[in-house]
Order: structure tokens, then C-alpha cells, then sequence
């Protein structure tokens, strides 16, 4: 080795640019999940899940900007891909949004969301996070509520953003006052019972 030199240690996993390396990707959330089952949310740090996943702090930043997305991207794996579809009425749509949420938040993986929406209060990088991820499924979540609308199953005056707002808000609620086991045909009646066109429920 030349003067002033040094070699990066053989264990620690390498990035490959601006592409991820899905090995370290890997590594880094099976990290980070590990770490939130064992200390919690708050155990959760850069230094702890790059000291664990033998990954540099540099590719964690590169990656997650913040520990607020680090967590997010660990709950949204172990959501994994979920699309809000058209289910043919807006009752049937959400009917299916409630039903796959409200299963999903009460496996131990899902109640991870109630923790990071709980630190988000007095975390702002947290916050700033869950407040992206927020606006992404909202916007999802919207378009469903578009085509409702385009099908003339929503009052005149209604518009998809509002109305989604209602019933993710409604959703959030739900898990955060541990009322999960709520029926969710019934609780779709009931935030959009009022909102839709005679013959649309």
C-alpha cells in the first residue's frame, strides 16, 4: 500500500454508481427492518443500519436522503406493490382500498406505519417523508375517485382530491384509534354514503 493510502474494508458491501446495487439495497432494509423490530422506531439510525447492512453511510444518504424515507421504503416493501383500481363503482373501489390497508396494518410488518406516522410528530425529517409518501398514494387514490366521477357517481361540487383526502384520512384514523376490524363495505358506505348520486351506492 502506498503512502497515505487506504483500502476501503473487504467486508463492506460496494455501490455501483448511480444504479443501485440491489445485493446492498437488499442488505440496507433487511437491516433497517431487523433494526426496527429489535429497538423500535427510534433505534433506527443511519449510523446502526450501515454498521449492520456493512453498506457506507454515503449510499444510505445517496439513496434515502433522510431516516424518515429509510423507513418509509422499509414499510412500503413490506407493503408491498399496491395499486388502487377501478373495482366498476366508487363503492366497490374503496371497499377494496379499506379492506387490503386495514389487513395489512394489523400484521406485525403494517404496524410499523402507526409508529413512523407517531414519530413523525416530532421529527421533522420523518414528517417530511411520511408527508411525500402521503401525497403519492393520494394522488393514486385520486385518479380512482376521477373515474367515479366521470362515471356520474359523485354529487356536482365534489372533487377526487377532497374526497380521497376523506377516505385516506378516514383510513389513518382507523389505525391510529386501533379500530381495524371495522367492516370495510360498511365504512365505505358510510364516508361516501352521502356523496354519491341516488342509485350510485
Amino acid at each position: 500500500m502506498k503512502g497515505g493510502e487506504s483500502k476501503e474494508p473487504s467486508t463492506q458491501r460496494r455501490s455501483i454508481g448511480a444504479r443501485r446495487n440491489p445485493a446492498t439495497e437488499q442488505a440496507i432494509l433487511d437491516a433497517a427492518e431487523a433494526l426496527l423490530v429489535e429497538k423500535g422506531v427510534k433505534g433506527l439510525t443511519m449510523e446502526a443500519v450501515a454498521k449492520r447492512a456493512r453498506a457506507g453511510k454515503a449510499t444510505l444518504y445517496k439513496w434515502w436522503p433522510s431516516r424518515g424515507a429509510l423507513l418509509v421504503a422499509v414499510y412500503e416493501r413490506a407493503k408491498g406493490t399496491h395499486l388502487h383500481e377501478d373495482k366498476g363503482t366508487l363503492i366497490a373501489s374503496i371497499t377494496a382500498f379499506f379492506r387490503f390497508v386495514f389487513a395489512h396494518w394489523q400484521t406485525p410488518k403494517g404496524q410499523t406505519f402507526a409508529l413512523i406516522i407517531a414519530e413523525a410528530q416530532g421529527n421533522a425529517d420523518v414528517a417530511e417523508a411520511l408527508e411525500h409518501y402521503r401525497l403519492e398514494r393520494l394522488e393514486a387514490l385520486s385518479a380512482v375517485v376521477d373515474i367515479a366521477i366521470a362515471r356520474g357517481e359523485v354529487k356536482p361540487g365534489v372533487t377526487a382530491e377532497a374526497l380521497a383526502e376523506t377516505i385516506m384520512a378516514t383510513a389513518w384514523m382507523r389505525l391510529l384509534t386501533g379500530r381495524l376490524d371495522t367492516d370495510p363495505e360498511t365504512l365505505a358506505h358510510e364516508v361516501l354514503g352521502g356523496l354519491l348520486k341516488d342509485g350510485a351506492s
